[in-house]
């Protein structure tokens, strides 16, 4: 029994606990901040250092789920974090709104429960930030706990009568100019279907978790043997050669992908070089040239469909690092091939070499946003701007590189108008003996692909990045 002078036993300060999945996504955050990072690089390099120090596939799975459902969401979970602090979101520092990102991502769009998340959370707070602002992130994390995302974002959000482009924005986490573009974009190309339900459709679909897609590359290897070792994969949509994983699975274990025989890609970037090769050409046929071939994927392609026609492809890419990676990629091609570290716009090439090309020039990237989220809050609509006189610099020496009767594909990977049919258009109206050819009779299958020449595609409409692709005929 203790007198009222006996003084109590200090408490021994608790270290707090270092959970691995949440060390990784705060890292990767952080990563993705500081150094302008993509996730869909660092991850994994973080990943596998954690798994040597013990980390299972459960917490893996963990980490991965949280870092990319927080950077998809983050534009809402501002808007909600904001509404629980007492300052300006920017006099909060970045690694406190990172780790108040993650919490909120565990509270309102996960099965973990509220008292779990919340003392997940500050157990990492404690570690990463120190006892003191550990306090601050519970209080704003009980607050967010007191609501589910639905009942914060009808409170955080503009009415949309008011103004609907910010309501889109707040509701489905993209900045306004995306929002304000896309709209523009889907309206250009489906006029019929540029409603709101059409716009929450497509925003909902940057936002859901992206399949993996397959492609077991013509000639070397077959969709048959690739489901055989993944039973949990299923047939592409659009393109034959394509498998899905809806479900999950690992595809670097089998054999295809280890002899480079088969790759992931996605159905859109297949589709745009099966278009290129089908399209009509008048004359022969020998010689195809992807002008802007890293990191690869679209090469390997080509050269396979190339191979079985007895042409050759020649893959330039200007930077050395990404040049090595269309090597890797093309290694074991069963026909002739060659890769060049070169400047696009300016050609290592004479005029009028080739039969075929391909450029799938630098871009925004706007029609990736489902596998890298973070690009919605890196780009900004001057980089629009800026991508403009490059990508039309590539597809006039495109043009001049390809022979008369030959035929040019020019892609991208962002539907921004500025990207697409402008880029097009103005170059047409410089370039003499250059005409469309309607490549929509080219995707057999595919619906909603308006009024063409040109085709968009669309991650709500056919389960693909939004990729944009024109199909030229250099006549003169």
């Amino acid at each position: 029994m203790t007198t009222p002078s006996a003084k109590r036993a200090p408490r021994p300060h608790r270290r707090p606990k270092k959970d691995p999945a949440r060390i990784v996504a705060f890292r990767a955050l952080r990563a993705v901040d500081e150094r302008d990072a993509y996730a869909n690089l660092i991850l994994p390099s973080l990943l596998r250092e954690a798994e040597q120090k013990g980390m299972d596939r459960r917490d893996a799975a963990l980490a991965t789920e949280l870092v990319y459902g927080t950077l998809r969401m983050q534009g809402s979970y501002d808007a909600i974090i904001a509404a629980c602090v007492d300052r300006p979101l920017r006099e909060v520092d970045p690694p406190v709104l990172d780790v108040l990102s993650l919490g909120a991502h565990q509270l309102l769009a996960t099965r973990i429960p509220s008292h779990a998340a919340v003392s997940a959370t500050v157990e990492l707070a404690r570690v990463v930030l120190g006892d003191g602002r550990a306090k601050f992130v519970n209080a704003v994390l009980r607050k967010i706990s007191a609501q589910d995302l639905d009942a914060w974002l009808q409170q955080v959000a503009p009415p949309y009568d008011q103004d609907a482009e910010d309501h889109l924005a707040v509701l489905h986490s993209h900045p306004r100019w995306v929002v304000s573009s896309l709209w523009d974009s889907l309206g250009r190309w489906q006029p019929d279907a540029s409603g709101r339900s059409a716009m929450e459709e497509l925003l909902a679909a940057d936002n859901a978790r992206p399949e993996v897609t397959l492609i077991a590359r013509p000639g070397r290897a077959t969709v048959e043997e690739i489901a055989a070792a993944l039973p949990e994969a299923e047939p592409g949509r659009w393109s034959p050669y394509a498998l899905r994983l809806a479900e999950g699975g690992d595809p670097a274990g089998i054999d295809a992908v280890k002899e480079n025989r088969a790759g992931v890609q996605d159905e859109g970037s297949q589709l745009v070089a099966l278009a290129l090769a089908a399209a009509p050409l008048e004359g022969s046929d020998r010689l195809w040239l992807d002008g802007c071939a890293g990191p690869g994927g679209k090469a390997a392609l080509l050269g396979a469909l190339a191979a079985q026609r007895g042409a050759a492809l020649v893959a330039s890419e200007k930077q050395p690092h990404r040049a090595r990676l269309v090597a890797r990629a093309l290694d074991g091609n069963p026909g002739p091939y060659t890769v060049i570290a070169a400047d696009g716009t300016r050609p290592a090439w004479r005029e009028g070499s080739f039969d075929r090309t391909l450029v799938d020039v630098p871009c925004s990237g706007l029609g990736a946003l489902r596998r890298r989220p973070e690009a919605r809050w890196r780009r900004r609509p001057e980089d629009i701007a800026g991508f403009g006189p490059l990508q039309r610099d590539l597809l006039r020496t495109a043009i001049r590189a390809t022979r008369a009767g030959g035929v040019v594909g020019y892609a991208t990977c962002s539907p921004h108008l500025a990207e697409t049919r402008a880029v097009v258009d103005d170059v047409l109206r410089e370039e003499p003996g250059v005409e469309w050819i309607d490549a929509r009779p080219l995707l057999p299958g595919l619906p909603a692909l308006g009024d063409g020449p040109d085709v968009q595609l669309w991650p709500h409409l056919h389960g693909t990045d939004a990729m944009y692709l024109a199909l030229l005929r250099r006549t003169g």
